[in-house]
């Protein structure tokens, strides 16, 4: 067997491994567009046209990179950047040709994720008054609350501390657009289908 055979080998395997795991581990951080039923499903249905991306009158659509091995290409949302905004008619549920995305009736019927407060890092759970989360939130009242308590070990002074209502919080991201608290760690992230199908609910620690 020749050399050059034996390296073509090793490394078309080297590149078989990289996409697996890539795709492994990316599942658990792609935020995927409403209508989204499940990673492995919506990859599979999904043919990467960009039609989805193309209709997002925001621009919060961006396609995968690299790092996605497998699912390069395909939409997600960098919800630090630009939240989904949940539009009233989804255009890029109905731009989708092939049922990857499909048909959602109302904002409380997507299922994005979950919002994940880090309390070390809330400001909020700290002792200072910000509600930007819940005031951004467009279920307001309903997938954030205000739970208002005084500080432990403290008669004097409150905490107005945001409390995420698991089953309906859509994982829209716009909380996490808005977090006051500065990078390389927001104090509020989104937990996908992914990551919560596999028990992963607390915030990631830098």
């Amino acid at each position: 067997m020749k050399v050059s055979s034996v390296i073509a080998g090793a490394s078309a395997a080297l590149v078989a491994f990289q996409a697996v795991f890539y795709a492994t581990r990316g599942e658990a951080d792609l935020l995927r567009p409403p209508g989204a039923h499940g990673e492995k499903d919506f990859v599979a249905r999904c043919i990467k046209c960009g039609k989805c991306v193309e209709a997002c009158p925001y621009l919060a659509l961006k396609p995968a990179r690299d790092s996605a091995g497998a699912a390069v290409g395909t939409p997600m949302i960098d919800a630090r950047a630009q939240a989904c905004r949940l539009c009233e008619d989804f255009p890029c549920v109905e731009a989708c040709p092939t049922g990857a995305l499909r048909d959602v009736e109302a904002r409380s019927d997507v299922k994005m994720g979950v919002a994940v407060i880090d309390e070390d890092l809330c400001i909020a759970f700290q002792g200072m008054r910000c509600e930007v989360c819940y005031r951004t939130c467009p279920l307001i009242d309903e997938a954030i609350v205000i739970d208002y308590r005084l500080r432990e070990g403290d008669a004097i002074h409150s905490v107005f501390a945001p409390v995420i209502d698991e089953d309906k919080c859509v994982g829209c991201g716009l909380c996490v657009e808005r977090c006051v608290v500065s990078e390389p760690r927001v104090a509020i992230r989104i937990a996908s289908g992914q990551e919560r199908a596999r028990g992963i609910a607390a915030p990631e620690q830098a």
